[in-house]
């Protein structure tokens, strides 16, 4: 996938955005690969953009199960959805099958859409003393 931007997590930092933000910029545009793929005859693209997801949801499922703040239920869905999306790239992979990238895409963007609910951490104020010294 020529120009596809697989870097993704380089090309969607911004230096104001939260780590939030990025999360659901790179499950975005995995998404966007997803849906590519699905459109052309090319065997690699297609296998590109599985693989390109997988990794990304490789990356969520270690977070997911080493020692973190998240709450107990939301870590345990978290561990479920990503054994569910290896199983759908497996599926897709097998049977070079583009309808499988549909429920691929779905859950890109559904996890997206919720870390774009998430409000930015509020920042603390400058102590007095950092302030005189500006």
């Amino acid at each position: 996938m020529t120009g596809s931007g697989y870097g993704a997590y380089e090309s969607n930092i911004k230096t104001t955005e939260s780590p939030h933000e990025t999360d659901a910029a790179v499950l975005e545009h995995a998404a966007q690969i997803l849906l590519a793929a699905k459109e052309t005859d090319d065997d690699e693209e297609f296998f590109l953009a599985l693989n390109y997801n997988q990794r990304i949801w490789t990356v969520i499922q270690t977070f997911a199960v080493e020692e973190n703040s998240l709450p107990d239920l939301i870590q345990a869905n978290l561990i479920s959805l990503s054994i569910f999306v290896d199983k759908q790239t497996y599926k897709a992979m097998a049977e070079s099958d583009p309808s499988k990238l549909d429920v691929l895409v779905n859950i890109n963007r559904q996890i997206a859409a919720g870390f774009r609910s998430i409000p930015p951490p509020e920042k603390e104020p400058k102590s007095t003393a950092e302030n005189e010294s500006v």
